[in-house]
C-alpha cells in the first residue's frame, strides 16, 4: 500500500465536520507555525519538500512562495485556484467535499508563510454545493479561533473567503482567475508583471492549486525533508489521479509519484485493469490538454524504460513519443474507442471555452472543432489532415495563456499516433456514420483498408 497523505483520514466518519477533524490532529500544522516557526521558515519546509504545483504546470511551489515581493509594503495575498474545470479530472473536488477543513487548514499556514492577512479560494461555478461545504468549514474554523484577529494570541491576523466563478475554464488560468475575482472578465493578463509582484488588485499574490496547499499541512508537521523522501527524484511527494474511462474502478487514487503505469492500470489495489475484458487502445494521463499516448508507450517508453506516475518519466521522449503528468486525469480508453470523435469532443470544449482574446486560440479552436466534427461525421476530405496540423502548429505557442497549447496538443498528439484512424474516416465515410463505429468492428480489425497491419 502507498502512503497516503491527502486521503490517509478521508474515511473517518464526521471527518467533515470541525470537532471530528480537530480530534484527528487537524490544525495542527498552523499552531506549529505560528508559534515555533517564522514565515520563511515555513516557506524553507515547502522548498525543501520538493513540491510541485498539482494543478498542471509543475512549479516548484516552495520557489514560487519565494518570489513574493515583501519589499514593496503593499499587502499580500493567497489565491487558492478551486476551478477545478479539465475535463478528467475531479480530484480537488473529492477533497475539499469530504475533507474541506485540510484545504482550510492549508489556507492558513500557507498565508502566514506568505505574509498573506487576506486570502481566497476561487471556486468552480459548477461546485456551488462543494462551495456550501467549504463556507460551513470557513465558518467552524472562525469560531474557534483559526481566523480572524489575533489566531492563537500571535498577533497573526487573517480572513479567509470563499469566491465562486460563473463556470469559466479560463479562470483556472491563475491571471484570468484573478481578473475574474476582481470583478471583471476573465480574461488572461500579459505577464510580466507576474502576480507575485502585481496580483490581485497589483499587490503580491500567490496562486495555487487547491491539491498544492491540502499538502502543506503534512509538509509543516513531519518537515520537508520527509516529503521529498516519498516519490522519486524531482517528483517527490503523493499525487491525487482523477481515473475514469475503460478501466474496473475508477475513481480518485492517491499515489506515490514513481510508481509505474501498469501497477496503477492493472493492479487491484488500484484501476483493476481494463473493463469488459477489451483490450487498451489509448491513454490521456493528465487531463484533456496533455497529449494522447497510444498503447505501445503507455506501460514502457520509447526506448524501453518502464513507465512511471512522473512528471520526468511521463514526458519522456518528448511530445512525440511522451505527455505529461499534467492534473492527473487519467483516461483510459479500450479498442472500441474512436480517436477522432475524441479529439473532436476536446476541440468542441476548448472553443467554447476560449475567452476570444488572442486569435489564433479564437479562431483556431473553432476552425478545429468545424474540421474534426466534419471528418467524424463523414464528410472529411484527404487535405482536412494535413490543414488540422497546420491550424494547430499556429495555435500553439502563439497566445497569452496556455489554453491555446491545451486546444493544439491533443490534436497534434492524435495525428501524430492514429494517422490511419483518420485516414479511414476520410476514405470511408460510410463505415463511420453510426455513432460507435468501432464497438461493433473496432479499428484495429479494418486498419489494413488504409495500409495498416490487422490485429484481431
Amino acid at each position: 500500500m502507498s502512503k497516503k497523505i491527502l486521503l490517509d483520514k478521508i474515511n473517518i466518519p464526521g471527518i467533515k465536520t470541525y470537532e471530528v477533524y480537530r480530534q484527528n490532529g487537524g490544525y495542527a500544522s498552523v499552531e506549529k507555525a505560528l508559534k515555533t516557526l517564522t514565515p520563511d521558515e515555513v516557506v524553507e519546509e515547502v522548498k525543501k519538500s520538493g513540491i510541485r504545483g498539482r494543478g498542471g504546470a509543475g512549479f516548484p511551489a516552495g520557489m514560487k512562495w519565494s518570489f513574493i515581493d515583501k519589499k514593496s509594503g503593499k499587502p499580500r495575498h493567497l489565491v487558492c485556484n478551486a476551478d477545478e474545470s479539465e475535463p478528467g479530472t475531479f480530484k480537488d473536488r473529492y477533497l475539499m467535499e469530504f475533507i474541506p477543513h485540510l484545504l482550510i487548514e492549508g489556507m492558513i499556514t500557507s498565508s502566514f508563510a506568505l505574509g498573506a492577512n487576506l486570502s481566497y479560494i476561487y471556486i468552480r461555478g459548477e461546485y456551488m454545493w462543494v462551495f456550501k461545504i467549504l463556507e460551513k468549514a470557513i465558518n467552524e474554523a472562525r469560531a474557534a479561533g483559526w481566523l480572524g484577529k489575533n489566531i492563537l494570541g500571535t498577533g497573526y491576523d487573517l480572513d479567509l473567503y470563499v469566491h465562486c466563478g460563473a463556470g469559466a475554464y479560463i479562470c483556472g488560468e491563475e491571471t484570468a482567475l484573478i481578473e475574474s475575482l476582481e470583478g471583471k472578465r476573465g480574461n488572461p493578463r500579459i505577464k510580466p508583471p507576474f502576480p507575485a509582484v502585481s496580483g490581485l488588485w497589483a499587490n503580491p499574490t500567490v496562486v495555487n492549486n487547491v491539491e498544492t496547499i491540502a499538502a502543506v499541512p503534512w509538509i509543516i508537521n513531519n518537515s520537508g525533508d520527509e516529503y521529498a523522501k516519498i516519490g522519486i527524484g524531482r517528483s517527490t511527494g503523493t499525487k491525487l489521479i482523477s481515473a475514469s474511462g475503460h478501466i474496473k474502478n475508477p475513481g480518485v487514487y492517491e499515489i506515490e509519484l514513481g510508481l509505474s503505469v501498469d501497477e496503477f492500470m492493472n493492479s487491484d489495489e488500484y484501476l483493476g485493469g481494463m473493463s469488459s475484458n477489451r483490450p487498451l487502445k489509448a491513454l490521456v494521463p493528465g487531463g484533456s490538454s496533455v497529449p494522447i499516448l497510444p498503447a505501445e508507450l503507455i506501460f514502457k517508453t520509447a526506448n524501453g524504460e518502464d513507465r512511471l506516475m512522473s512528471y520526468e518519466s511521463l514526458s519522456d521522449g518528448g511530445f512525440a513519443t511522451g505527455s505529461m503528468l499534467g492534473s492527473g486525469g487519467f483516461i483510459v480508453y479500450n479498442d472500441t474507442s474512436c480517436i477522432v470523435r475524441n479529439t473532436w469532443n476536446f476541440a468542441r470544449f476548448y472553443h467554447h471555452e476560449s475567452c476570444g482574446q488572442c486569435t489564433p486560440c479564437r479562431e483556431g479552436t473553432g476552425w478545429l472543432e468545424k474540421i474534426l466534427h466534419r471528418i467524424e461525421n463523414g464528410h472529411g476530405r484527404e487535405e482536412d489532415i494535413e490543414l488540422l496540423w497546420s491550424i494547430q502548429s499556429k495555435i500553439e505557442g502563439n497566445t497569452i495563456c496556455p489554453l491555446g497549447d491545451a486546444a493544439s496538443w491533443p490534436v497534434a498528439a492524435a495525428i501524430r499516433h492514429f494517422k490511419d484512424e483518420f485516414e479511414y474516416h476520410v476514405r470511408f465515410p460510410e463505415k463511420i456514420k453510426h455513432r460507435d463505429h468501432f464497438v461493433a468492428e473496432p479499428f484495429s480489425q479494418v486498419k489494413h483498408l488504409v495500409g495498416g497491419k490487422v490485429i484481431v
